[in-house]
C-alpha cells in the first residue's frame, strides 16, 4: 500500500518531459514484444516424450544431487 502510494506522488511530481519518455520506451517494448514469434504449441506427442524422460532412472553420478 506504501509503495503504491509512493508511486502515485512520484508520478505526479514528475515532469511531463520524463512521463513522455517513459510513454516512448514503453511503447517501444510492446512493438518489440509483439514482432517476436509465438511460442510452439506442444503436441501430445512432445508431452508423452518429456514425460518419458523424466521417468528414466537417473545415472548414480547424479544421484546424489538435488536440483
Amino acid at each position: 500500500m506504501f509503495a503504491t502510494l509512493l508511486g502515485w506522488i512520484v508520478l505526479h511530481t514528475r515532469s511531463d518531459t520524463s512521463n513522455d519518455i517513459e510513454i516512448l520506451v514503453l511503447r517501444h517494448q510492446l512493438a518489440v514484444l509483439r514482432r517476436r514469434k509465438p511460442r510452439p504449441r506442444i503436441r501430445w506427442t512432445d508431452r508423452a516424450l518429456i514425460t518419458a524422460l523424466t521417468r528414466l532412472p537417473r545415472p548414480p553420478s547424479c544421484a546424489g544431487t538435488t536440483n
